[in-house]
């Protein structure tokens, strides 16, 4: 098995274009076959939550490699289904969400898939209100959600809008199975890779906001705080359009911030993620607060 670990992980070196994962296949190269057994034999699991996992090299981390063949193996599934599919294709703001999201796009392109790529970090339900308002095939998230900080994640829509289900999970799974390290890749500027200009998040805006203006309370005094992620400009917009007064915002967690600096866990259910928040509230007094965990959904 040592034999044939070593063999996939020169494979996986030869295909990664990231220095900082090739440089964790040369170590682990040179070191203890156990280290290189662990990391290489497997792979992370897919399933109806997509792929979640610690950012490192190899089929046991999240990685470009990794992503890429998700991606082919996405793309290969909706061949199946479709003549001319249409992916959207969103991202949060950890680390490797954006080229994680740019080499998506990139492989589907190959494959001769149209993608709408979104502008920027965005909430998940920008990205699964997208499907629906494109009448896309599938929706791809690059998000490891209220996970841990090292984390990043892969959570795939379906033309409904909703996250995958069982048997489309296993039918991807089985496309992952088959696939090796190297995929083909179209250029980032291919004509079937389209980046929305932010049309989708502020059509998103005005849909979230429509539900819930006839009963706007201009008075109400809320604290918000998105825990580092990417909720805060939508939601303003949304409270904006809905006709409620802006929310208090906790400044030392307003901004997206990948290493999550003011919490030992982005998890707005983890006693101690909301102290900042409490606390504020009780200064203002507040008669709500909300929070969002990392990717907002």
């Amino acid at each position: 098995m040592t034999d044939a670990v070593r063999a996939l992980a020169q494979q996986w070196l030869a295909a990664d274009p990231d220095g900082e994962t090739q440089d964790e296949i040369l170590a682990l190269l040179a070191g203890p076959p156990a280290d290189l057994n662990q990391r290489f034999n497997g792979r992370l699991a897919f399933g109806t939550a997509g792929l979640r996992g610690p950012l490192a090299a190899g089929p046991q981390g999240m990685n470009r490699v990794l992503v890429r063949m998700t991606a082919a193996a996405i793309g290969q599934c909706l061949l199946e289904e479709h003549a001319d599919p249409l992916v959207v294709i969103g991202y949060d703001a950890r680390h490797k969400s954006e080229v994680f999201a740019l080499d998506s796009a990139r492989v589907l392109a190959a494959l001769g898939i149209r993608s709408c790529l979104l502008p920027e970090a965005l909430p998940t339900p920008v990205l699964a209100f997208s499907v629906r308002h494109l009448k896309a095939d599938a929706g791809i998230m690059v998000t490891a959600s209220h996970n841990p900080r090292q984390d990043n994640g892969y959570k795939v829509y379906w033309a409904d809008g909703a996250q995958i289900n069982t048997p489309i999970d296993a039918e991807i799974s089985a496309h992952l199975d088959a696939l090796s390290p190297g995929v083909d890749m179209a250029n980032q500027n291919h004509a079937l890779i389209v980046r929305d200009s932010g049309a989708l998040s502020a059509a998103y805006v005005v849909y979230a906001a429509g539900g819930v203006a006839a009963h706007a309370a201009a008075n109400l005094s809320v604290v918000y705080t998105p825990v580092h992620g990417v909720g805060r400009v939508t939601l303003e917009a949304a409270f904006a359009s809905a006709g409620f007064a802006a929310p208090v915002v906790v400044a030392q967690q307003a901004d997206p911030d990948p290493d999550f600096s003011t919490v030992e866990f982005p998890n707005p259910e983890v006693p101690g993620t909301l102290d900042l928040a409490l606390a504020l509230a009780q200064d203002e007094q507040a008669d709500l607060l909300l929070a969002n965990d990392p990717d907002a959904d």
